[in-house]
């Protein structure tokens, strides 16, 4: 039986819709993986003194890889895509809220809770986040948090946060068509 995962994507640098756009292909890539399903996209202020909104939302897949082999996989994509992180992931001298290229969260894997150097679930921050519970409650309002015993609409209606998270426009989001493609068709 395969694994339900739930996955946060997160971009703010370059070409945004593009980089969302390519880590879902790239996850729905991954060996014996597959998306089942996709929140809409949003639009999301940045925290912190990072500059310029992201564009959020999360996936649902089914998988047969183990939590810490889909966590380093998505660690993968990310490098891959141009990701730099400072080592130490959980280093004291690193700055939380920076721009990004693309950002994977393993946000739940199965009814699992997890604590490891690589792998922590459910995400230990996704409770305070409008911009990940928004698009979790769109795919799962009723997954129950396994360790605050909440469902997810229930932590999102009771959410007091003030970062502003709205639906990405429908344009924002198609792929750029260049002049010579347009001639060309």
């Amino acid at each position: 039986m395969p694994n339900r995962a739930f996955i946060g994507i997160g971009t703010n640098l370059g070409d945004r819709a593009a980089n969302y756009r390519e880590a879902i292909h790239r996850i729905a890539s991954l060996p014996d993986t597959r998306i089942v399903r996709q929140s809409s996209i949003y639009e999301t202020e940045p925290v912190g003194e990072v500059k310029g909104p992201f564009l959020n939302g999360v996936v649902e897949a089914e998988t047969e890889l183990a939590g810490d082999a889909l966590m380093r996989r998505l660690l993968a994509i990310e490098r891959i895509m141009g990701r730099r992180r400072t080592a130490g992931r959980k280093s004291k001298q690193r700055t939380r809220y920076r721009p990004r290229v693309i950002d994977l969260d393993l946000l739940f894997f199965n009814k699992e809770v997890v604590h490891s150097n690589l792998l922590t679930v459910p995400h230990p921050r996704l409770h305070e986040r409008r911009f990940v519970l928004s698009p979790m409650a769109e795919l799962a309002p009723a997954l129950i948090h396994p360790k605050l015993n909440v469902s997810i609409s229930d932590l999102l209606a009771g959410l007091k946060s003030p970062y502003r998270v709205t639906l990405a426009r429908a344009d924002l989001l198609r792929p750029r068509i260049s002049k010579r493609e347009v001639v060309t068709r």
